[in-house]
């Protein structure tokens, strides 16, 4: 079941990312030649006003096909006669629809909350070290210099740091106060079985869950996973981490499956899939607007390239040769997904 239900997610995150191109378009009354769910040959198809509805045979991808948008083209509707304006806002308008989804679903999740675990200290632990230097009604907002929206962001970034010292930002008493260089480490706490496990020590508030709250936690929640694809990039091109390491459409639908079928129940194991998948949508959103050629951001960086370069010397650029750039990053974003593939289905073979 939650095998069927991956494919189907990523049947939806595509055409709600093409759906954010079409209606964008059609707003800014570019002539859409076909909109497309799926890839391959038709299955389906409805001739509309302009505008051919095609259902394509493999379930992966899909496109809107706008006039103008691969070639130049005389008609005054097509893509390339644009202003860059509503040129770039077609191009980000599927990042968008991506993202919205994605806060979409967190929201679904959140509605039933009563309360949300907050960043402001509630209670120590008995004999915590760091009551005096930390007060019970701090809420926390930076840990050397990084915003701390929830409780599992403080310990990230705290556990992050390698000496322990951190540089802590909170409001007390509606004052902003820094606490530059602090010694914060996790001391041994005993546990109900006999052992000790460490912590900080640290209790955190709730909050009533109420509409705006719940809004914005569901906001802050896309946002953070926004750092977390910024983060696995960093680690990606500074060599922490490998291309072993990054996963594509197999391996996802394969933790999608995982994440549902490890779950005590089937509503608690659909709460974690749906988790994910807003997970993905946001990666995809931010993913699709890198400045890398193919990709939708690597176009509005063309764009804004050939704009610059109209300006200045009073003549448009020769358009083949952004066709030939985002051709040869076609390519190598098709083998860089060939790799993915192959360590994917290696990875689960030999697990």
């Amino acid at each position: 079941m939650y095998i069927l239900l991956a494919i189907l997610a990523f049947g939806v995150l595509v055409f709600v990312h093409e759906l954010g191109h079409f209606l964008v378009a059609k707003a800014c009354g570019v002539k859409v030649v076909e909109f497309a769910l799926g890839m391959g040959p038709r299955i389906l198809k409805k001739q509309g006003k302009e505008t051919v509805y095609s259902l394509r045979m493999l379930p992966v991808g899909g496109f809107c096909a706008m006039e103008g948008e691969d070639e130049a083209s005389e008609d005054p509707r097509a893509f390339n006669n644009q202003s860059v304006l509503k040129r770039i806002l077609i191009l980000v308008a599927g990042s968008f629809m991506n993202f919205l989804l994605g806060f979409l679903l967190i929201l679904a999740i959140y509605l039933p909350a009563q309360g949300f675990i907050t960043t402001e200290i509630a209670e120590f632990f008995p004999n915590c070290p760091y009551e005096g230097t930390l007060q019970v009604g701090d809420r926390i907002t930076k840990i050397n210099g990084q915003k701390v929206f929830f409780v599992a962001n403080f310990s990230e970034y705290a556990l992050e740091d390698t000496d322990g010292y951190l540089d802590i930002e909170l409001i007390r008493d509606g004052r902003r106060i820094k606490l530059p260089n602090t010694r914060l480490v996790p001391v041994e706490y005993p546990t109900e079985d006999g052992g000790t496990e460490l912590k900080f020590g640290l209790y955190f508030g709730v909050e009533e869950a109420t509409p705006l709250r719940t809004v914005k936690v569901s906001f802050l929640s896309c946002v953070d996973f926004v750092r977390m694809v910024k983060k696995g990039l960093v680690q990606l091109f500074s060599g922490q981490a490998s291309v072993k390491d990054m996963t594509g459409v197999v391996g996802i639908v394969d933790i999608i499956n995982e994440t549902g079928t490890s779950a005590e129940t089937v509503s608690q194991g659909l709460e974690n899939v749906f988790y994910l998948v807003a997970f993905i949508a946001v990666n995809l959103s931010v993913m699709n607007m890198l400045p890398i050629p193919a990709l939708d951001g690597g176009h509005v960086v063309t764009l804004l390239i050939s704009w610059v370069y109209e300006k200045i010397s009073g003549k448009k650029p020769d358009p083949r040769i952004e066709g030939y750039i985002h051709m040869v990053g076609l390519f190598l974003l098709l083998g860089l997904m060939a790799l993915v593939l192959y360590n994917d289905i290696a990875r689960i073979l030999t697990r």
